[in-house]
């Protein structure tokens, strides 16, 4: 919100023009609609890339579960409209997100999956989308399921479910 669309907003309150400021408040409301479901779709992102490692390495670090699990208790605040009745993104509404969210997940991964290995093009060869979208798609089920305090160990226990996660929940190294 600028210092100016709040001057107009004033104005149009004073001046007695409600239709201008009813205009004015839906103009505020969408502009702040669309920069949460930005800020949504970076974590998600993150989530994706962190899985698209996990599946083509087959093992899981503490690093990357760090920014899983931090990455979806994020989407579950953001998603959670002021009202805490309402979601800016309803559970059933995941897969077409998912799915153009992945492709750009991919290309990121690229650089980070065994260090830079492969190349964008080699990558979408290698990972099975549909099986991280329905990982994504579990984790993020958990936010509309679980409270904020008990959401972490909910997504600890699923990442033992992950290839190379019964490793990790007992420390075994990955050789």
């Amino acid at each position: 919100m600028t210092t100016q669309e709040l001057i107009d907003l004033r104005t149009c309150i004073m001046e007695g023009r409600d239709r201008d400021a009813l205009a004015i408040i839906d103009e505020l409301d969408a502009m702040s609609k669309k920069d949460t479901l930005f800020k949504i779709d970076s974590y998600l992102t993150v989530v994706l890339i962190h899985l698209i490692k996990n599946q083509v390495e087959g093992r899981l670090t503490n690093s990357w579960a760090a920014s899983i699990r931090a990455s979806i208790r994020k989407i579950k605040s953001l998603n959670l409209k002021e009202n805490k009745t309402y979601y800016y993104i309803k559970e059933e509404e995941w897969d077409e997100i998912l799915e153009e969210a992945i492709e750009f997940a991919i290309d990121d991964a690229s650089a980070e999956v065994e260090n830079g290995a492969y190349t964008p093009f080699q990558l979408k060869e290698m990972v099975d989308k549909n099986s991280i979208i329905t990982t994504a798609k579990s984790f993020l089920a958990l936010t509309y399921s679980y409270s904020a305090k008990d959401l972490s160990v909910v997504i600890n226990d699923n990442f033992a479910l992950l290839p190379g996660g019964e490793d990790w929940k007992f420390g075994r190294k990955n050789k």
